[in-house]
């Protein structure tokens, strides 16, 4: 009896033998989806993510996510079930855009600081889109309304959260937790600071590579990395256009359209959420395009559920980053999916109190992404806007952590009198 893997196999080799005979029919098409493909990794992809993917496994060599992991455990553990460390991967993650949080989550599962169910916990949540392409690129660049970037944030980073502590009933209550980085019981700040002091300087005498080194094989590490982001694109574009050129996503089209008419939106977003099912960008252009048949605040739920989705092309990347690991694909999946309706129904929510009143102002003209999309990405101020932003994530997430270290300390004392 035939085995699912290698029926797996088999469907495989069958899908891609169909996309070569698809190739050698649509030359032309297959050309121009290749280049656009290509020109999406080289002029948003490369320059946006492969700087950070050095800066975080030079951080994370040097011991960084260590000090930050005993500074914020007690704010990570309570809420999301997770280690300390797990902050700092929320909000290079968070800054970065998708795929950063897999690939530090990755690195944390290869050091034994996370197991399997808080990998699983932490990538599902601090898989996202960057600011930068949220305000740049979709706000600005697709829809040409600046005024829809707050409701948009606040569903795509608020329904991140919200997966985030859905996502802590994930696993079993009974398997075993990561310890803390330090695990020392420490009850004032202060020796705190000091175990997040001496964890650092332990991590960076076992990783034991000079800075020179460190540097060198992080960029090797990071180049792979981004050559193999690039092939996924390259791919998906390929895909979805070969699809299209055969009319299967005619087919695909219909299918969304009586979907979105039983749950009451308009059928003509088909096209949007049938592009950000594959690749997040062309469906965010496609929900951008200027039409008076749907209302914007339709577009934007659009919008929003495929930022959130991230797209087939996204999640490939994830697959291939996670495939070293232990971590399961299927629960990404699943917070993927439930992100992006959680996203589309805190618009839907908060629509009219908080942007009701430029429902009338629509998108003006369709737009392709370009670097003028992004008008900061390649500026030193885009990259000096997005630290400021990592940091000041990073310090709410550490007020955060004294509170309820202070809270915690305050109700073991206040238990600790009522036992007296």
């Amino acid at each position: 009896m035939m085995s699912i893997k290698s029926l797996r196999v088999q469907i495989l080799i069958t899908i891609l033998m169909g996309l070569c005979l698809l190739m050698f029919v649509y030359p032309a098409a297959y050309l121009e989806a290749a280049i656009r493909g290509l020109a999406i990794w080289w002029d948003v992809l490369f320059p946006s993510l492969f700087p950070f993917f050095i800066i975080s496994e030079v951080l994370l060599g040097i011991g960084i996510v260590h000090l930050i992991g005993t500074l914020l455990d007690p704010f990570m553990k309570p809420i999301f079930r997770i280690p300390g460390s797990g902050g700092f991967v929320a909000a290079m993650g968070y800054v970065s855009g998708y795929p950063i949080g897999a690939k530090l989550t990755a690195q944390l599962w290869e050091q034994k600081m996370i197991n399997r169910d808080e990998g699983e916990r932490l990538v599902a949540f601090t898989t996202s889109s960057d600011p930068i392409f949220l305000i740049g690129a979709v706000s600005i660049g697709f829809f040409h309304n600046q005024l829809i970037v707050p409701i948009l944030a606040i569903a795509h980073y608020g329904g991140g959260f919200l997966v985030g502590i859905l996502m802590r009933y994930h696993g079993a209550r009974s398997s075993q937790e990561t310890k803390p980085v330090s695990s020392v019981h420490t009850k004032s700040h202060n020796s705190r600071l000091r175990d997040a002091l001496r964890a650092m300087h332990k991590a960076r005498r076992q990783d034991g590579r000079n800075v020179s080194e460190l540097l060198q094989q992080a960029i090797q590490s990071s180049l792979h990395l981004i050559i193999v982001v690039g092939g996924l694109v390259v791919f998906f574009s390929v895909f979805l256009e070969l699809l299209t050129q055969v009319g299967v996503m005619k087919w695909l089209y219909l299918v969304i359209e009586q979907v979105l008419s039983f749950i009451g939106m308009p059928p003509d977003l088909s096209k949007s959420l049938v592009g950000g099912i594959f690749e997040v960008t062309l469906g965010a252009r496609y929900a951008g395009e200027p039409t008076s048949i749907i209302p914007l605040s339709f577009k934007v739920t659009a919008a929003a559920f495929i930022l959130s989705w991230g797209g087939l092309s996204v999640h490939a990347q994830i697959a291939s980053i996670l495939h070293s690991t232990n971590l399961r694909y299927w629960p990404f999946l699943v917070a993927r999916l439930v992100h992006g309706i959680i996203a589309a129904c805190i618009v839907q929510i908060l629509w009219v109190p908080l942007a009701g009143g430029i429902e009338s102002q629509s998108t003006l003209s369709p737009v392709g992404l370009s670097t003028q999309a992004l008008p900061f990405i390649h500026s030193p101020q885009g990259y000096m806007y997005i630290l400021c932003i990592f940091v000041l994530i990073l310090f709410a997430i550490v007020i955060l952590s004294v509170i309820c270290t202070y809270m915690k300390s305050l109700w073991m004392h206040l238990i600790h009198t009522i036992g007296k």
